[in-house]
Parts: structure tokens; C-alpha cells; sequence
């Protein structure tokens, strides 16, 4: 498929105006295609000559095209472009009839039979570039026009879109028309929704699922609606312009790559945020944040949006900035900063330390490949934390005026980010266009490290600076508790900004200095000696969980730098974390210490150490939590008991009991965990895997059982999943990732050892066929990252060399490259 460029955009929408949109299409043509037409009404600008320009669309079979009445010739379609030859000055009407492919990855018009119950989804999902999959369309962010939309469904569904639907009979459903919206933004989800539905301020509101997820739901619909009408009426205290669509629906979808999507008036959410399960207050509050999240895109990124996708960093950056600010003041999560600070900070570091780094704001997006690559921690968290320092150093009102400025200015538009930064200058005498240089150009991630001087109760602290941009920081000054041996006290925050002009008085030197206290700049930070001892010994004491939370990633970035052994961070982990309070923390860094630590950074004969480590730290949180009073932390310790089991008979135990002795009671989801923790452990079978599938046939069982038979140590097994994943083309997009979880397993290498080789190959080739979603799965979870050895990355990079990868999967190997490289220094350290 032909890619956009930036300039083949820029010259189209100096011609074109695009008007309306006319979309018709019927959803009962059977499983494999669905009927589309459109007619768009466009204007050419051009008032001396003709011109030349292409409509995108990619059928299964185009049918007829007509341009001002007269046909065209449907072979004259070039891969995805309909050549628009000779148009004359003027408006103009095209008439598009075709037939449209079912997608099973994701991407385009995704179709989804739930085996719980034999029912039938679809849903779009039409970023970036996959609206030219459902309906004809000039297909670029900055050629927004109206839509009206009507769908012809199976009788018993229900037809949702970016408007109001009414079902008109027959199967045939209207929607009301939209506002002027970007074509990557609309949106339709239909099948028979199970469905809450209420008003708030006059407005309709829906949360729409699977009839089969429906008591989950129905369980958690209080929540869901207080949470979505507490960020609706905090953003109209935050925004002067209003709500700008004429409902809120928020369907959550089946098979959803992504979070959620921030179509206007119809928000899809993957549906694993219906909970089936147990879960934690953590994974609640995260499911509010992405709820505020999209809700903040109605306005910056629907409202206004972006001109090109070089500025799709903005919409993200933003949205994560809103959603965990705003989540943190209209909802009962108040400490949704620790959770980003310990989950999504650690992505955008990471991120910017790779070779695939980019400025936050990029300037080169030549075209639409290169810009679905930058959806990565850089855009979303790095982003986001930039924003929070560009408050930091503003303050809020006047980044919120400059922000509603900049609505007033482009609603119903595009903009860049040149308008972004000039509607905040509007707002402020600080040089805004100096800061977004520094901040938003540039790339890689800065360090500050303490330096104390002088003698006695006349110290100083100067903050050592490795970067180059600015920071607004406080120094958090710590002593020990003098009547309680393990707690640190706050002496008092200091503000910094770096770079400093003179030393700053600190009076007596303190038992430890926290540079980013609050963690509201975007940098590495180091201690000085002494810090570090006290760290060793008083980390649990620190009195707030978003300065544990700094420290933690100041510890994780000590490792992945080679400057703190690994297994010294598992000996600090068993110290503190057993005394742990805050889930967001005990949870990441189990995941750190077991997924980085004891999988790649620890050699192999260090591993079984590090998984009794890590075994008896969640033994100690399960017995601190036997009273119950803390659910939360208990359900944490036993998922990463469970992972970490080196030997089955305990959880094996477990399984059979259906419970954890003091509780929990196994769920479906716990259950799964297990039986696939006990087939990389060679303590199940196949026999043991078709029951607990009879058991819990739902999608989600299906895609455990697909783990389950992925992880068996049996050569069979093994060649098996191979196939399902790289010879065929069957499996949807979350069957492939299940699959691709289960087959790489430490405790597998010489079993796997072949198939490293032919992974660089075979992943080629699927990325290829099959598109950026299964590429994207292929690079993330099917790629040997257990494999920690030169020859790998040997392997690795050769593919990179002479294999031409597609984009998406030489971005996602790129990366998974430096990783391994990484793992290899992280281990080279340890062993001087």
C-alpha cells in the first residue's frame, strides 16, 4: 500500500476543500466483506487551470466510481489510489461502490465472534491511515469535513456512531451528522451491545459492551459513569469552549490494540477494562486515567487537530497530561502521579536512551510510515512530563489560558505546534517558543546529581547537570526519625532551578537529598554517597509514595546503566517492598525485578537465586496481608508469586484448592496465570488445558489456553505454535500475541534454541503480509528477548541490515536490539 507524504498532503489540500461525506454501508454481506459507498463533495481551489489529485481506498472489490456523474475506470485503482484526473475549477461530487474486507487484526473495519456465546462485533478503528479500509476518503488529518453515516446491520444489533443513531427499520440505522471532523476519526461500532445508558447536563451518555461481559458491567457501571461525568464537568471547569459533540458513548471493543481511541462521541476502550476478574485499586485507577484521557481529545485532538502527524505528539502528550491530572482531581484516585511516575516514566526513559529516539516534537515525518512509528513513550510520557514541568515553571492558569486560547483560535480545525506555543506566549511574558526548543527538540534524558559541600551545619548543594535544558526541581532534605529508627523525615523542600547561579544553603548536611522531589521534571537523577546509604537501609521510611516512587526509578535507571548491580536491586527490593503500601509501587517494581532483573540482567546461573528472592519477598506480602484489610497488595503478591514460581508444587495446590489458603478464591484469570506458569514448568498437559477451556470458554480463555499451549516444553507443542504464528494467517491479533507470550521461556532456551534464527526471517515475512499490527506484535512479544547472547544480536542486526524489515518491525527491532545490548553491558558490569 502507497504511503502519504507530507508533501503529496500539503499540495492536495492546497487544492481541495472537502464538504460533506455520504457513507452507506451494510453490514450483512456475510463474514468476509461488507458493502461500502460514498459519495464525497469537494471544491477545487484552482481557479486557472486543472489538476490532478487521488482519492485512497483499498476494497476487496471496487465496484463502480463516478465523478460528477461520468464513470470511471475502476482498474485505473493503483494499490490504494484512485487516480482524480483533470478536475476543474469548482465543486465537484464522487460516488464510490465497493467491497470492503473484515479485518482480524485491529486495523480497519475489525470483525469478532465471541465463542462465549456466538455473537458477532464489529467495530473501526481508523488511525492512521486505515479509513481507505472501510470507506473512499482524502485521507489526511487537515481535509476535515462533515459525515453522515448509515449503516444496514443484522436485525438484534445495535448501531453506534460519532453522532446519535436511530434505527430507521429494516436493519437500517442514521446517524446524526457530525461537526467538521478529520476522516481518521470516524467512527462506528456495531452488534448487539449490551448497554447502560444515561443523561448528564443534557447530554447523552452510554457504555456499551459485549452481552457476554454484560454483569461485569453492570457490576462496575456506577463507577465507569461517575468517574466519566466527574472528568466531564472537571474539563468544563478547566476549558471556556464546551463539550463539542451531541453525545458520549464509550464502547468497549474486542481485540482493541490500542488503550482506547478518541473517536468524537464514540470512545472504544479494549474491553479487558470490563473486568472479569479481581483486580487492584491501580489497575481502577488506571482504567479512570485512560477514561480521562480520551475525554481530553474531544477538545485537543477533535476540536483541534493536528495539520500533520508530526504533531501527533501533542495530542498524546496532552491527553496523558489531563488524564492523570484530571483523574488525580474530579475522581477518588488521588495519587495517580506515583503510577505514572513507577509505569509510564520508565517507557519514556527508556525510550529516549534508544537509537530510535526522537524529539518529543519531530520535525521529520516525511510521511504516514514514519509517523505511526512515533507512538512510543516519548509521545505519551516524556510528552506528558514535559507538560507537567511546562506548568511547573508557568503555573497552571496561565498554561490553561493559553490552552483555551488556543481552542477559541482553531475549533473545528487544524493547528501545529508553532500555533500551540503561540497561543501560550499569548498568555505569559515567560519565553514559551525558548523552553519549547529546549524541551521539545531535543532529545535523550538529562541528569542531576547532588554535590554537597562545606563543613559541618554550613552546607551547601549544588546540582550537577549532564544536559542541556532547564529544570525547575525541589530538593527534597531527609533526616532520620530520631524517635523511630526506620522512618525519614522531610526537613523542607527546596526549589531549584538548573542550571544554578550560586550554591544553596542547606544548613547541616541531611541523611539523604532527593533532587525531583515530586517528580516534576523529566530527568535521571543520582545520590551522593551518603544518600545511598541511607537509601540502603531507610527507603521504606521515606514518608510520601511519589518520593519512593522517584527513588525506584533512580534505582532502575542505576541498573540499566550498569552502575548498580542487579542483584543489589533484588536485595533492596527484599528490604523495602515487604513494607510497601502504595500497589502501583509494589507492583512495578516486582515487574522490573522480574521481567529485567531475574529474566535478562541476572547470567543464567544466577537466575534460580533471583526467583527465590523475588519468591520469598511475595511469600512475606502474602503473609503481611492474612488479615485481609489489604486485597489490593495480596492480589499483587500472589500474581508475582505465581510468576516466579521456580517449582509448581505450591501453586499447583492452589489450582487444585481453587484458592490461595487465606484467600483470594481463584477467578478465571488467576486460574490461567497458573496453568500457565505450570506448563513452562512441564507440571501440565494438554489434557489439564482442554478442561479449563471447557471450563471458561470466553475469549480470554481462549487466549490463555493459546498461552498455555505455546509455553509446553514439548518439541510438538512447540513447532505448533510456530506455525499458528509465522506459517499461517489465522490467528487474530490477540490470539498471536497470546501465542507469542507463551513460546520464548527461560527455563526453555536449549529447547527453543533453533527457532532464534528463524525468527529474524519469519517475522520479516509476516510483518509483511499481514500489516503494522501483527508487525507490531511480532517485534513486541514474539521476539526471543529470554535470548541474552552476542550471536542474537548478531542475528539481529544482520535482519536490520539486509532483511528490509517493514517499518513498523524494523522500529520495534531497533529496540528490542538495544535492549538486548543493554542486558549485555548490564551483565558485563556486574561481572567487573
Amino acid at each position: 500500500m502507497s504511503v502519504l507524504t507530507r508533501d503529496e498532503a500539503q499540495t492536495r489540500v492546497s487544492l481541495l476543500d472537502v464538504h460533506h461525506y455520504t457513507i452507506d454501508l451494510d453490514l450483512t454481506r456475510g463474514d468476509e466483506t461488507f458493502d461500502s459507498r460514498t459519495v464525497i463533495r469537494f471544491t477545487v481551489r484552482d481557479e486557472t487551470a486543472t489538476t490532478d489529485t487521488f482519492v485512497e481506498v483499498k476494497p476487496a472489490e471496487l465496484r463502480t466510481v463516478t465523478l460528477d456523474g461520468h464513470p470511471l475506470d475502476p482498474a485505473a485503482l493503483d494499490e490504494n489510489r484512485l487516480p482524480l484526473k483533470d478536475l476543474t475549477p469548482g465543486e465537484h461530487e464522487l460516488r464510490v461502490d465497493a467491497a470492503m474486507r473484515y479485518s482480524r487484526t485491529g486495523e480497519g473495519m475489525h470483525r469478532f465472534t465471541d465463542p462465549a456465546d456466538g455473537e458477532t462485533y464489529v467495530y473501526t478503528q481508523l488511525f492512521l491511515d486505515d479509513v481507505q479500509r472501510v470507506f473512499a476518503a482524502f485521507d489526511q488529518p487537515d481535509l476535515k469535513a462533515a459525515f453522515d453515516l448509515t449503516v444496514t446491520a443484522p436485525e438484534g444489533w445495535t448501531v453506534l456512531a460519532n453522532g446519535i443513531t436511530e434505527h430507521t427499520g429494516d436493519g437500517r440505522w442514521k446517524a446524526a451528522t457530525t461537526p467538521r471532523i478529520s476522516t481518521y476519526l470516524v467512527a462506528v461500532a456495531a452488534g448487539p451491545w449490551h448497554s447502560v445508558r444515561t443523561e448528564h447536563r443534557g447530554l447523552p451518555f452510554g457504555i456499551h459492551c459485549r452481552r457476554s461481559l454484560a454483569p461485569h458491567l453492570d457490576a462496575d457501571a456506577d463507577e465507569l459513569l461517575d468517574i466519566t461525568r466527574g472528568c466531564y464537568d472537571r474539563y468544563h471547569e478547566k476549558f471556556t469552549e464546551p463539550y463539542p459533540f451531541d453525545s458520549y458513548d464509550q464502547a468497549f471493543v474486542p481485540e482493541f490494540n490500542a488503550g482506547a481511541m478518541e473517536n468524537p462521541g464514540l470512545v472504544t476502550f479494549r474491553d479487558e477494562f470490563v473486568f472479569r476478574s479481581a483486580v487492584t485499586d491501580t489497575q481502577r485507577q488506571t482504567r479512570a486515567m485512560v477514561i480521562a484521557h480520551e475525554m481530553a481529545h474531544m477538545w485537543f485532538g477533535d476540536l483541534v487537530t493536528l495539520k500533520w502527524w508530526d504533531d501527533i505528539w501533542l495530542n498524546e502528550s496532552f491527553a496523558e497530561y489531563m488524564g492523570y491530572q484530571t483523574t488525580a482531581e474530579a475522581t477518588r484516585f488521588t495519587h495517580t502521579w506515583t503510577d505514572f511516575g513507577v509505569t509510564r516514566k520508565p517507557w519514556g526513559y527508556d525510550a529516549d536512551q534508544r537509537p530510535s529516539t526522537h524529539p518529543v516534537a519531530p520535525e521529520n515525518v516525511p510521511d504516514t510510515a514514519s509517523a505511526l512509528l512515533n507512538f512510543d513513550g516519548i509521545s505519551y510520557a516524556k510528552g506528558a512530563s514535559a507538560l507537567r514541568q511546562l506548568v511547573t515553571w508557568l503555573g497552571e492558569k496561565d498554561f490553561l489560558a493559553g490552552i483555551n486560547t488556543h481552542f477559541e483560535r482553531h475549533k473545528f480545525a487544524n493547528a501545529t505546534l508553532a500555533d500551540f506555543i503561540d497561543s501560550l506566549a499569548a498568555a505569559t511574558d515567560r519565553d514559551v517558543h525558548a523552553w519549547a526548543d529546549a524541551w521539545l527538540r531535543t532529545t535523550g534524558v538529562d541528569t542531576l546529581t547532588p554535590r554537597i559541600t562545606g563543613d559541618n551545619g554550613d552546607r551547601a548543594l549544588t546540582v550537577a547537570h549532564t544536559g542541556s535544558r532547564p529544570h525547575r526541581v525541589a530538593a527534597g532534605l531527609y533526616d532520620r526519625d530520631l524517635t523511630d529508627e526506620g522512618r525519614l523525615t522531610l526537613r523542607r523542600r527546596l526549589d531549584v532551578d538548573v542550571p544554578q547561579s550560586d550554591p544553596l544553603p542547606i544548613g547541616k548536611r541531611p541523611a539523604l537529598t532527593v533532587l525531583n522531589d515530586g517528580d516534576l521534571t523529566y530527568a535521571k537523577i543520582r545520590f551522593d554517597t551518603e544518600s545511598f546509604q541511607t537509601l540502603r537501609t531507610g527507603l521504606a521510611g521515606l514518608p510520601d509514595p511519589l518520593t519512593r516512587a522517584v527513588v525506584w526509578n533512580a534505582l532502575r535507571d542505576a541498573v540499566r546503566d550498569g552502575e548498580l548491580a542487579p542483584t543489589d536491586y533484588l536485595d533492596i527490593a527484599r528490604t523495602h517492598l515487604p513494607h510497601e503500601t502504595d500497589l502501583a509501587l509494589v507492583d512495578g517494581v516486582l515487574t522490573f525485578a522480574g521481567t529485567q532483573v531475574a529474566d535478562r540482567y541476572v547470567t543464567p546461573g544466577q537466575r534460580p537465586a533471583a526467583l527465590t528472592t523475588l519468591t520469598d519477598l511475595c511469600r512475606d506480602l502474602i503473609r503481611r496481608t492474612e488479615d485481609g484489610d489489604h486485597p489490593g497488595l495480596r492480589l499483587i503478591a500472589v500474581r508475582h508469586r505465581i510468576a516466579t514460581a521456580a517449582h509448581p508444587d505450591t501453586i499447583a495446590a492452589w489450582l487444585a484448592d481453587g484458592t490461595v489458603p487465606g484467600g483470594p478464591e481463584l477467578d478465571p484469570e488467576l486460574r490461567w496465570r497458573i496453568l500457565t506458569r505450570l506448563a513452562v514448568l512441564g507440571a501440565t498437559d494438554e489434557t489439564a488445558i482442554a478442561a479449563e477451556l471447557a471450563t471458561d470458554p470466553s475469549a480470554t480463555g481462549q487466549e490463555g489456553a493459546a498461552r498455555c499451549r505455546a509455553a509446553l516444553p514439548e518439541p510438538e507443542a512447540k513447532s505448533r505454535a510456530w506455525e499458528a504464528m509465522f506459517a499461517t494467517d489465522d490467528l487474530s491479533n490477540y490470539l498471536f500475541t497470546a501465542t507469542a507470550q507463551g513460546f520464548w521461556q527461560p527455563e526453555q532456551a536449549d529447547l527453543v534454541r533453533d527457532y532464534v534464527p528463524r525468527y529474524y526471517a519469519e517475522a520479516v515475512a509476516v510483518a509483511a503480509r499481514r500489516g503494522p499490527a501483527i508487525a507490531d506484535a511480532a517485534g513486541r512479544w514474539a521476539f526471543p528477548a529470554h535470548a541474552v547472547d552476542a550471536d542474537t544480536l548478531r542475528l539481529g542486526r544482520e535482519c536490520l541490515d539486509d532483511a528490509d524489515p517493514t517499518p513498523a518491525l524494523r522500529r520495534k527491532l531497533t529496540d528490542q536490539l538495544d535492549d538486548l545490548a543493554r542486558a549485555l553491558r548490564v551483565r558485563e558490569a556486574a561481572a567487573d
